[in-house]
């Protein structure tokens, strides 16, 4: 399945509580059951300002649909066409 990131910017998200993440993530993960096998959320990075998430999913229209079904900000949806780290240096 492809892979996705999403730039999401929620002012002040990182100053958030656990609980407030918490349920933010249960909504994420309701959205997701309900679309299916098809879209699967991988994990997120929380920032000041931002969230940044990985998704695999079938299409990007499936990451799309999450956002506006679960009511969450989507400022930019890429395909991920590869991951490099270290080891690709030892090639």
């Amino acid at each position: 399945m492809p892979k996705y990131l999403i730039e999401r910017t929620i002012p002040s998200i990182g100053d958030v509580s656990t609980s407030d993440l918490q349920t933010i993530s249960q909504k994420s993960c309701d959205v997701v059951k309900d679309l299916g096998s098809e879209v699967q959320w991988v994990h997120s990075y929380v920032t000041g300002d931002k969230i940044y998430c990985v998704y695999n999913a079938a299409s990007e229209q499936l990451v799309r649909d999450h956002a506006r079904l679960g009511g969450f900000p989507i400022d930019s949806v890429a395909r991920v066409v590869t991951i490099i780290d270290p080891t690709t240096a030892e090639a």
